[in-house]
């Protein structure tokens, strides 16, 4: 086939020239950036650079943000190491986890088994009411609250949130993973206690990611990985500069592009519309609710997700039926069970997500692949 649609940028974003551009010249420094000949200065500077541009994409700063192998690590980092210098306080290490129903996967396995879990609406807005309620009983918490959902693209409030966490004496970690090149991240803004970040969802390489704290008192409350003294003592190992560099060209790149946004809302717009000509009885999951300008997440009666998105890939279209960390499998969403979807949709869901190179001809193939679909399921319904 000699083009595809691509339309699962939520799940990983094409690597962006100006990033393999980065990773190729970080491949050729030999030093290691702990060394201090003149080596291991260049590629000390690469790494730092790097770090500039990664907490400039989110309005922080370079000493107050840490690389990790990806956002995963982070929440696992953040979960088990536990904060200092936030909350008002000197330690806040011992607080009760907290995360909400429509966390990342990652998250919710990383604040364990005996996290407190923040109930959301049928559009999938955190309940603020409830968080007061959960922290009133529970008391100060370590509560995960994502920026923007990976599977609707649902945007929460979060200021809001941080002011309840913190009048509760807590601490608020934000997956922000979802967001860079798609709506504007301010740390400061966000009131967030640690942001989470990963660089192959915004057109960095794979496999590298961050912590970025709101000021340099804020830090994790121990060393993670123990190691040679890295990353400020946070995390031990000798940094993937290759990966690191990358992320910073990435970022650099996204922050750049101011007007991305403005047009993938469109195309994400007329593709709905669309949708509800081709399939009035179809849902479009958190419609209405503040949203990513990238995201489409829709069901439609009969169709199952499984066999849909096999049908898809046949036709040269790649989407999702959701997350991308379940090893490959299709199965259904937590984020829909939180929901409280019908089970229709929670088999079904599709998620079709957009980047700034994404084309009309490409939402056009994926259009005509799910008319092919309905069709055919119309022509068996009616033997």
């Amino acid at each position: 086939m000699s083009h595809r649609a691509y339309l699962d940028w939520n799940a990983t974003a094409p690597l962006l020239p100006a990033a393999r551009e980065a990773v190729l010249a970080a491949l050729d420094l030999v030093g290691n950036p702990s060394s201090v000949h003149a080596e291991g200065r260049a590629a000390r500077a690469k790494m730092e650079q790097a770090r500039a541009d990664v907490a400039a994409l989110v309005g922080g700063e370079a000493e107050n943000t840490v690389f990790t192998s990806g956002a995963t690590e982070a929440a696992n980092a953040l979960f088990s190491a536990g904060l200092s210098g936030c909350c008002g306080k000197d330690i806040a290490c011992s607080l009760v986890p907290m995360v909400s129903a429509i966390e990342h996967a990652a998250v919710i396995a990383s604040a364990g088994r005996d996290a407190r879990v923040i109930p959301v609406d049928a559009k999938g807005v955190i309940n603020a009411a409830a968080l007061t309620a959960i922290l009133a009983e529970a008391g100060p918490a370590l509560v995960a609250a994502q920026l923007a959902n990976n599977e609707t693209g649902v945007v929460q409030d979060i200021p809001v949130l941080a002011d309840i966490v913190h009048a509760a004496g807590g601490a608020l970690i934000v997956d922000a993973v979802q967001a860079p090149g798609r709506i504007a991240v301010d740390i400061s803004a966000l009131r967030a206690d640690a942001l989470i970040l990963s660089s192959h969802k915004f057109g960095g390489p794979k496999g590298v990611g961050a912590i970025v704290f709101p000021d340099s008192r804020t830090r994790l409350a121990r060393t993670f990985i123990a190691g040679g003294g890295q990353e400020r003592g946070q995390r031990g190992g000798t940094e993937n500069l290759p990966g690191i560099a990358g992320m910073g060209a990435a970022a650099q790149a996204v922050l750049s592009a101011q007007d991305v946004p403005r047009k993938m809302s469109q195309l994400r717009d007329e593709f709905e519309s669309r949708l509800n000509r081709l399939a009035p009885e179809a849902r479009i999951l958190s419609e209405g609710a503040p949203r990513l300008p990238n995201t489409s997440c829709f069901a439609i009666p009969g169709l199952t997700a499984e066999k849909a998105l096999i049908a898809f890939d046949l036709d040269g279209v790649a989407v999702s039926s959701g997350s991308a960390c379940s090893s490959g499998k299709v199965k259904a969403s937590h984020v829909l069970a939180a929901m409280e979807q019908p089970d229709w949709v929670r088999t079904g869901a599709i998620r079709v997500s957009i980047g700034p190179t994404t084309t009309e001809e490409e939402l056009e193939r994926c259009l005509s692949s799910l008319e092919r679909q309905l069709s055919r399921r119309a022509k068996m319904d009616a033997a």
